[in-house]
């Protein structure tokens, strides 16, 4: 009888079974399917390093609440308008609705990384001037010079943060719908030119060609009059 009343009472849980000792847990690993050990300490840390930096930069620009009214009363849901860019010349803007805005926002993700374009600039600028309308969105777009910044609105100051383009004068002057102004971004940045295509500068360059070889030609005979009068 001593001896057993010397021994530490059995722990049972509310499911019924024996509650593990604390040195028990401590040595005790847990196994998959396979039987191989799992470290869940740093599985966290593993997948992240797996995964790597993100190519395209993402942003939530605007999520709406919109109702559509049926039969057996409103339906309501989330629209989501969210733009991507890899901070260089890719960009590309997405409008997705869901019953949630998890849901809203991440197909507005993929519709924009599937509708991403790329477009030309001119240093840390864009190439020229634009003005771009769709519906009600007017939008004006200028280069502007190195140090300037960017000189826009909200839902254009978002779109091109995500782009190479460090320096833009811009001005809204329709609606104030964001996707609209998103949209008419979009297209005004898809409608750079570079500069060696512009009409001018390919008649420059037909110019110049001409002129290289009469100077030449005059430049050769002035070289051989000086050697004949050495000669003599």
């Amino acid at each position: 009888m001593p001896e057993t009343e010397k021994k530490a009472p059995r722990v049972v849980n509310k499911s019924g079974t024996l509650k593990m000792e604390d040195k028990v847990a401590a040595t005790k690993q847990t196994r998959d399917i396979s039987g191989k050990k799992l470290n869940r300490r740093n599985r966290r840390d593993r997948v992240r390093a797996d995964a790597g930096p993100k190519e395209f930069d993402e942003i939530t620009i605007a999520v709406d609440r919109v109702s559509r009214t049926v039969a057996g009363g409103r339906r309501m849901r989330f629209k989501a308008l969210v733009a991507v860019g890899n901070h260089k010349n890719k960009v590309g803007v997405g409008v997705a609705k869901g019953n949630d805005v998890t849901t809203a926002v991440n197909k507005a993700t993929s519709k924009a990384k599937k509708a991403m374009i790329t477009f030309n600039m001119d240093g840390e600028t864009i190439c020229h001037e634009s003005r771009t309308k769709v519906t009600g969105a007017d939008v004006l777009m200028k280069p502007a010079a190195p140090g300037t910044g960017i000189i826009a609105g909200g839902t254009v100051r978002a779109i091109i943060g995500l782009t190479g383009v460090k320096n833009l004068i811009s001005k809204s002057l329709g609606s104030t719908n964001k996707v609209n102004i998103a949209y008419a971004v979009i297209d005004g940045l898809k409608s750079q030119v570079p500069r060696s295509e512009w009409i001018g500068a390919k008649a420059d360059k037909a110019a110049d060609k001409a002129e290289k070889p009469v100077k030449s030609a005059a430049k050769k005979p002035a070289a051989k009059k000086s050697t004949t009068k050495e000669t003599k």
